[in-house]
Protein backbone atom coordinates (compact mmCIF):
# COMPACT_ATOMS: atom_id res chain seq x y z
CA UNK A 1 0.00 0.00 0.00
CA UNK A 2 1.23 3.52 -1.36
CA UNK A 3 1.97 6.26 1.57
CA UNK A 4 -0.66 8.12 0.17
CA UNK A 5 -3.53 5.07 0.29
CA UNK A 6 -1.98 5.10 4.03
CA UNK A 7 -3.34 8.56 4.83
CA UNK A 8 -6.36 8.13 3.54
CA UNK A 9 -9.73 8.35 5.22
CA UNK A 10 -11.34 5.40 5.33
CA UNK A 11 -15.10 5.32 6.43
CA UNK A 12 -17.84 2.64 6.95
CA UNK A 13 -21.24 3.39 5.82
CA UNK A 14 -24.10 1.68 8.30
CA UNK A 15 -27.08 2.54 6.01
CA UNK A 16 -30.08 -0.21 5.41
CA UNK A 17 -31.51 1.69 2.10
CA UNK A 18 -29.08 0.82 -0.79
CA UNK A 19 -29.47 4.09 -2.53
CA UNK A 20 -28.85 6.40 0.18
CA UNK A 21 -25.47 4.02 0.43
CA UNK A 22 -24.67 4.14 -3.39
CA UNK A 23 -25.28 8.09 -2.90
CA UNK A 24 -22.63 8.35 0.07
CA UNK A 25 -20.74 5.85 -1.41
CA UNK A 26 -20.47 8.60 -4.93
CA UNK A 27 -20.16 11.19 -2.61
CA UNK A 28 -17.48 10.10 -0.34
CA UNK A 29 -14.95 8.57 -3.03
CA UNK A 30 -14.92 11.67 -5.12
CA UNK A 31 -13.86 13.60 -1.84
CA UNK A 32 -9.40 13.67 -1.86
CA UNK A 33 -7.90 12.15 0.98
CA UNK A 34 -11.71 9.94 1.25
CA UNK A 35 -12.22 6.18 0.88
CA UNK A 36 -15.11 4.04 1.92
CA UNK A 37 -13.72 0.79 3.25
CA UNK A 38 -16.96 -1.13 3.84
CA UNK A 39 -20.84 -0.82 4.06
CA UNK A 40 -23.77 -2.59 5.91
CA UNK A 41 -27.08 -2.70 6.09
CA UNK A 42 -27.78 -4.41 9.30
CA UNK A 43 -26.18 -3.76 12.43
CA UNK A 44 -25.20 -7.42 12.32
CA UNK A 45 -23.33 -7.39 9.10
CA UNK A 46 -21.40 -3.82 10.71
CA UNK A 47 -20.21 -6.29 13.32
CA UNK A 48 -19.30 -9.31 11.12
CA UNK A 49 -17.18 -6.97 8.89
CA UNK A 50 -13.03 -7.18 8.63
CA UNK A 51 -13.24 -3.45 7.73
CA UNK A 52 -11.17 -1.19 10.53
CA UNK A 53 -12.33 2.58 9.21
CA UNK A 54 -11.62 5.88 10.56
CA UNK A 55 -15.17 7.38 10.31
CA UNK A 56 -18.51 5.03 11.21
CA UNK A 57 -21.31 6.57 9.10
CA UNK A 58 -24.64 4.79 10.53
CA UNK A 59 -28.23 5.95 10.74
CA UNK A 60 -30.10 5.40 13.94
CA UNK A 61 -33.14 3.17 11.90
CA UNK A 62 -32.15 -0.29 11.14
CA UNK A 63 -33.83 -3.31 10.66
CA UNK A 64 -31.83 -4.50 13.57
CA UNK A 65 -31.48 -1.87 15.39
CA UNK A 66 -32.70 1.57 16.75
CA UNK A 67 -31.64 4.69 17.92
CA UNK A 68 -28.84 5.24 20.54
CA UNK A 69 -28.82 1.34 21.18
CA UNK A 70 -27.25 1.21 17.43
CA UNK A 71 -24.44 3.66 18.37
CA UNK A 72 -23.62 1.83 21.47
CA UNK A 73 -22.89 -1.40 19.41
CA UNK A 74 -21.11 0.59 16.65
CA UNK A 75 -18.57 1.80 19.32
CA UNK A 76 -17.81 -1.50 20.82
CA UNK A 77 -17.45 -2.93 17.32
CA UNK A 78 -14.82 -0.21 16.34
CA UNK A 79 -13.75 1.51 19.78
CA UNK A 80 -11.28 3.76 18.10
CA UNK A 81 -12.85 4.75 15.02
CA UNK A 82 -15.26 7.78 15.03
CA UNK A 83 -18.90 7.37 15.01
CA UNK A 84 -20.89 10.02 13.17
CA UNK A 85 -24.87 10.06 13.13
CA UNK A 86 -26.34 10.79 9.87
CA UNK A 87 -30.21 10.20 10.12
CA UNK A 88 -33.67 11.41 10.01
CA UNK A 89 -34.23 11.50 13.71
CA UNK A 90 -34.37 14.37 15.20
CA UNK A 91 -35.55 14.31 18.53
CA UNK A 92 -33.44 15.93 21.02
CA UNK A 93 -33.15 13.73 23.33
CA UNK A 94 -32.13 11.01 20.95
CA UNK A 95 -29.12 13.34 20.20
CA UNK A 96 -28.04 13.43 23.55
CA UNK A 97 -28.29 9.93 24.26
CA UNK A 98 -26.30 9.03 21.11
CA UNK A 99 -23.63 11.03 21.87
CA UNK A 100 -22.92 10.20 25.82
CA UNK A 101 -23.38 6.18 23.86
CA UNK A 102 -20.34 7.63 22.25
CA UNK A 103 -20.74 9.22 19.28
CA UNK A 104 -18.56 12.08 17.77
CA UNK A 105 -20.97 13.63 15.93
CA UNK A 106 -24.69 13.79 14.81
CA UNK A 107 -26.61 15.28 11.39
CA UNK A 108 -29.59 15.26 8.97
CA UNK A 109 -30.52 13.76 6.24
CA UNK A 110 -31.41 16.63 5.24
CA UNK A 111 -28.26 18.28 5.21
CA UNK A 112 -26.09 19.66 2.43
CA UNK A 113 -23.59 16.99 0.69
CA UNK A 114 -20.66 19.68 1.99
CA UNK A 115 -22.10 19.62 5.54
CA UNK A 116 -21.84 15.45 5.20
CA UNK A 117 -18.11 16.19 3.96
CA UNK A 118 -17.39 18.25 6.74
CA UNK A 119 -18.70 16.55 9.02
CA UNK A 120 -16.23 13.49 8.17
CA UNK A 121 -13.44 15.07 8.21
CA UNK A 122 -13.44 17.11 11.23
CA UNK A 123 -15.15 13.64 13.29
CA UNK A 124 -12.13 11.52 11.40
CA UNK A 125 -9.47 14.59 12.86
CA UNK A 126 -10.65 14.07 16.47
CA UNK A 127 -13.22 16.24 16.33
CA UNK A 128 -16.51 16.61 17.61
CA UNK A 129 -19.71 17.48 14.93
CA UNK A 130 -23.19 18.79 15.89
CA UNK A 131 -25.44 20.17 13.15
CA UNK A 132 -26.10 23.53 14.34
CA UNK A 133 -29.57 23.68 14.25
CA UNK A 134 -29.34 20.87 16.58
CA UNK A 135 -26.83 22.56 19.01
CA UNK A 136 -29.78 25.47 18.79
CA UNK A 137 -32.46 22.75 19.74
CA UNK A 138 -30.41 21.11 22.18
CA UNK A 139 -29.62 24.16 24.45
CA UNK A 140 -32.95 24.93 24.19
CA UNK A 141 -34.28 21.51 25.62
CA UNK A 142 -31.56 21.96 27.98
CA UNK A 143 -32.64 25.19 29.06
CA UNK A 144 -36.61 23.66 29.20
CA UNK A 145 -35.00 20.72 31.37
CA UNK A 146 -33.95 23.36 33.81
CA UNK A 147 -36.89 25.18 34.59
CA UNK A 148 -38.83 21.91 34.85
CA UNK A 149 -36.48 20.53 37.34
CA UNK A 150 -35.98 24.30 39.62
CA UNK A 151 -38.80 25.76 40.58
CA UNK A 152 -39.41 29.77 41.04
CA UNK A 153 -39.38 31.30 43.91
CA UNK A 154 -43.09 31.99 43.54
CA UNK A 155 -43.15 28.39 44.28
CA UNK A 156 -42.46 29.04 47.59
CA UNK A 157 -44.50 30.50 50.53
CA UNK A 158 -43.10 33.35 52.48
CA UNK A 159 -42.05 31.60 55.09
CA UNK A 160 -40.12 28.87 53.49
CA UNK A 161 -38.34 32.31 51.34
CA UNK A 162 -37.23 33.16 54.83
CA UNK A 163 -35.65 29.73 55.67
CA UNK A 164 -33.89 29.79 52.06
CA UNK A 165 -32.67 33.23 53.14
CA UNK A 166 -31.30 31.97 56.36
CA UNK A 167 -30.21 28.71 55.33
CA UNK A 168 -28.35 30.85 52.65
CA UNK A 169 -26.35 33.10 54.93
CA UNK A 170 -25.05 30.15 56.28
CA UNK A 171 -27.45 29.12 59.29
CA UNK A 172 -27.41 25.88 60.28
CA UNK A 173 -31.38 24.14 60.88
CA UNK A 174 -31.36 24.46 64.76
CA UNK A 175 -30.42 28.05 64.57
CA UNK A 176 -32.74 28.97 62.00
CA UNK A 177 -35.45 27.33 64.08
CA UNK A 178 -34.07 29.45 67.34
CA UNK A 179 -34.66 32.64 65.18
CA UNK A 180 -37.86 32.18 64.34
CA UNK A 181 -39.02 30.51 67.42
CA UNK A 182 -40.26 27.32 66.04
CA UNK A 183 -39.35 23.19 66.14
CA UNK A 184 -36.52 22.17 64.63
CA UNK A 185 -38.72 18.88 63.17
CA UNK A 186 -40.43 22.36 61.66
CA UNK A 187 -37.26 23.87 59.64
CA UNK A 188 -36.47 20.46 58.62
CA UNK A 189 -39.68 19.73 57.31
CA UNK A 190 -39.71 23.39 55.44
CA UNK A 191 -36.26 22.77 53.90
CA UNK A 192 -37.22 19.12 53.01
CA UNK A 193 -40.03 21.35 50.94
CA UNK A 194 -37.97 23.70 49.46
CA UNK A 195 -35.30 20.91 47.97
CA UNK A 196 -38.84 19.32 46.60
CA UNK A 197 -40.03 22.61 45.03
CA UNK A 198 -36.89 23.46 43.49
CA UNK A 199 -34.88 20.67 43.22
CA UNK A 200 -31.90 21.91 44.69
CA UNK A 201 -29.92 20.01 46.89
CA UNK A 202 -26.58 20.82 48.28
CA UNK A 203 -25.80 24.28 50.16
CA UNK A 204 -24.26 25.26 47.59
CA UNK A 205 -27.09 25.70 45.15
CA UNK A 206 -29.45 26.87 48.09
CA UNK A 207 -27.56 30.05 48.19
CA UNK A 208 -26.99 30.40 44.54
CA UNK A 209 -30.71 30.38 44.01
CA UNK A 210 -30.81 32.74 46.63
CA UNK A 211 -28.63 35.31 45.09
CA UNK A 212 -30.39 34.72 41.89
CA UNK A 213 -33.40 35.45 42.61
CA UNK A 214 -32.73 38.42 44.88
CA UNK A 215 -33.20 36.73 48.61
CA UNK A 216 -29.92 37.69 49.77
CA UNK A 217 -27.40 40.21 48.64
CA UNK A 218 -23.65 39.47 48.53
CA UNK A 219 -20.98 42.39 49.50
Amino acid sequence: MSAAAERMLQVFLVEDHGVVRHGLRHLLEHQPGMAVCGEAATVAEAESTVAEPDVVLVDLVLPDGKGHEVVAKVVARWPEAAVLVLTMVDNPSEVRLCLEAGAAGYLLKESAAADVVEAVRRVGRGEQYLQPSLGAMLARARDARGRARLGSVESLTPRECDVLRMLAFGHTNAEVARSLGVALRTIEAHRAHIVQKLGLRTRAELVRFAMEEGLVEVG
